[in-house]
């Protein structure tokens, strides 16, 4: 069984949502009860686990709305409607009960609890420093060591990457993310020889040049990851999930260094395939989980790992505006959170807008919508137009509360 949040800060929300789920009139909450109530998504819960639930939840004062699916099927999801401490008195009685799938669907509802009011963390980098995050969103600058990035603005070469770099840092930049393979759809691997002999020389250059900076390597293999954070790279950004190189997860434990944990489904030759989802949200929470448990396995301690959620990888638009506009998805699993959107394909097809090189103004848009939700970390091509970005909405949050 898969839980995660659903935001349902205005009732209109709530009933769009009991609707989904093919609940009828007398299922609906109240505008009123709205307020001071959170909503827990439940999908693929046991049929044996429905009459424990529905038992534990009345106790409490917990609601629970199971979906009404079509006739001659089972009921794979309901909400779960309460205050905070009503959710943990559930969530204490399952962890204490008999049953072995209660206890451990309590477990799971009281990490997820613990886990939303995290804001706070520190990750630590090589030379005794770390990176603080939470309490401001964080621009993260895109350097390609490629040519065949969609985006023709992010390329560099050998020779322009530390202008760029000194450049994207004046303008503000928290983050420099580099990556020598285009995961663009459609995209074909590079060999490890070649990833490795375009990114080496870039950071070992920057490095020297920007003794302080947090320097991110995009990869998903295990030795260029090694030869990366040799040459000066802090974290590892791997948009795999631990999905490609069998290696890659003892490698980055062994480092000791972050990881960017991403979602996609397939790989860049096939993701964009006619990617669909049975719940996108069940689906990508129970990926998450599994992937975090695989980085545990290796040595790499969930306090070292950001999520995210992968826009354009394995999604369809539709697939990506949800995730835009439900961070909270994820913030289950207490981690800090990274969202790459900058000039996506999304928005060319909103604004039927096929050139990225016109899809600034969108890319904006979003940044200020992710800002205002507190996402952690934004990768973006444009640094000192999303720093404004996010400069403004952080005064508008502060000055203006």
């Amino acid at each position: 069984m898969t839980l995660w949040e659903e935001s349902l800060a205005r009732p209109e929300a709530l009933r769009r949502r009991f609707e989904e789920m093919g609940c009828s009139p007398e299922d609906m909450v109240s505008p009123e009860l709205v307020e001071g109530v959170l909503a827990f998504h439940l999908f693929w819960a046991p049929e044996t686990l429905r009459n424990i639930l529905s038992r534990e939840a009345a106790a409490v004062g917990v609601r629970i709305v199971w979906s009404r699916p079509e006739k001659g099927t089972v009921s794979k999801e309901a909400l779960l409607l309460g205050t905070p401490k009503q959710l943990e008195g559930i969530a204490a009685r399952l962890a204490s009960a008999s049953e072995t799938e209660a206890r451990t669907w309590g477990e799971q509802l009281r990490r997820a609890l613990a886990g939303r009011v995290i804001r706070q963390w520190r990750l630590p980098l090589p030379r005794g420093r770390e990176l603080r995050l939470g309490g401001r969103t964080l621009i993260m600058g895109i350097l390609n060591l490629t040519e065949d990035s969609f985006f023709a603005g992010s390329r560099v070469t050998g020779s322009s990457c530390i202008s760029r770099a000194l450049s994207m840092v004046e303008d503000g930049a928290d983050i420099l993310d580099l990556g020598a393979e285009s995961t663009r759809p459609g995209a074909v691997p590079v060999s490890e020889e070649e990833e490795t002999s375009r990114l080496v020389p870039a950071l070992r250059a920057i490095r020297e040049r920007l003794p302080e900076a947090v320097l991110s390597v995009d990869t998903t293999k295990a030795s260029v990851a090694r030869a990366c954070v040799a040459a000066g790279a802090d974290l590892v950004n791997d948009i795999s999930g631990l999905g490609f190189d069998p290696d890659l997860a003892s490698a980055v434990g062994e480092l000791g260094v972050p990881l960017v944990l991403m979602h996609i489904r397939g790989t860049p030759e096939t993701m964009q395939n006619d990617p669909n989802y049975e719940n996108l949200a069940a689906e990508m929470n129970a990926y998450f989980e599994e992937r975090l448990s695989r980085a545990e396995a290796a040595g790499i301690p969930r306090d070292r790992i950001v999520l995210d959620p992968g826009i354009g990888f394995g999604k369809t638009t539709a697939h990506n505006m949800a995730l835009l506009h439900h961070p909270e998805f994820f913030r289950a699993f207490g981690r800090p959170l990274l969202v790459g959107h900058s000039r996506k394909s999304s928005f060319g097809k909103i604004l039927r807008l096929p050139n990225p090189e016109d899809r600034l103004e969108s890319t904006l848009a979003v940044t200020a919508l992710c800002a205002w939700q507190g996402v952690e970390i934004l990768r973006v091509h444009d640094v000192r137009e999303n720093v404004r970005v996010v400069r403004t909405i952080e005064a508008v949050k502060t000055l203006g509360a």
